[in-house]
């Protein structure tokens, strides 16, 4: 049990999922109480498949009857359906249209390519990486000089939709080495606005009541990891 049920709320999910985690995290900034179901991914439980037929996987958020899947879907639903309690979303039409364009971004370009350096060596994972510090530089691009210039989050002074979303998936990158045996590279060198959010998202309490130990963490990466190697390919997640 996560907090006190007030909400009618019970989530399916899986302890290592970045999805999973963002919705934790939106739950807990919201203050909303819920049950946790832990799913084995590899024996998907008959409940998990009748609510989510179509792609059988976490999160599934069950308020009351009502199942709601796919982590971005979810954290709207979050937001929309408890307005009064720490809005995710900006107000402003237009910042809420840039917060939904880098959430597309973070899930078809970022979170894409650094899924390219968990599954590959050598030249491959090289040139992986490359992509991978190419679309790093566009969102630090962005928090120097764009619509987020001089912010401590992509939310403001606090978290918003946008430091839920990356944050839950990329708060890694400083072990991103650590993790895929790729090249090491520095954040604080070359992305000094990404180094520092990366820091301050870290450091929020409910950050660190959501995101498992970071050793544990790391080894079921490495576990990951050599699994797709030995299987030789695998499909990038997407929920």
């Amino acid at each position: 049990m996560e907090g006190a049920l007030d909400a009618g709320l019970k989530l399916f999910g899986m302890w290592a999922s970045p999805f999973v985690h963002r919705v934790q995290l939106a739950l807990k900034l919201k203050g909303l109480g819920y049950e946790y179901v832990e799913e084995d991914l590899s024996n998907k439980s008959p409940t998990l498949l009748l609510l989510n037929p179509v792609n059988q996987k976490v999160p599934v958020l069950l308020h009351g009857d009502h199942p709601i899947a796919e982590s971005l879907v979810i954290l709207e639903y979050i937001d929309e359906t408890w307005t009064e309690r720490y809005p995710l979303m900006p107000s402003d039409p237009l910042e809420r249209a840039a917060v939904r364009f880098w959430c597309h971004f973070a899930v078809d370009k970022l979170g894409l390519s650094f899924w390219e350096i968990l599954k590959s060596t050598g030249d491959e994972q090289r040139a992986a990486v490359r992509e991978a510090l190419g679309n790093l530089k566009l969102l630090e691009d962005e928090l120097r000089d764009g619509l987020f210039r001089g912010r401590r989050f992509f939310g403001g002074e606090k978290m918003g939709f946008l430091d839920v979303v990356i944050g839950c998936g990329y708060h890694c990158l400083p072990e991103l080495d650590e993790m895929t045996g790729a090249d090491p590279f520095e954040l604080d060198e070359g992305f000094p606005c990404i180094s520092k959010w990366v820091r301050d998202f870290r450091a929020q309490p409910e950050v660190k009541e959501v995101i498992p130990d970071h050793d544990k963490l790391v080894g079921y990466m490495k576990v990951i990891r050599q699994r797709i190697l030995s299987q030789g390919s695998a499909s990038a997640p997407r929920v």
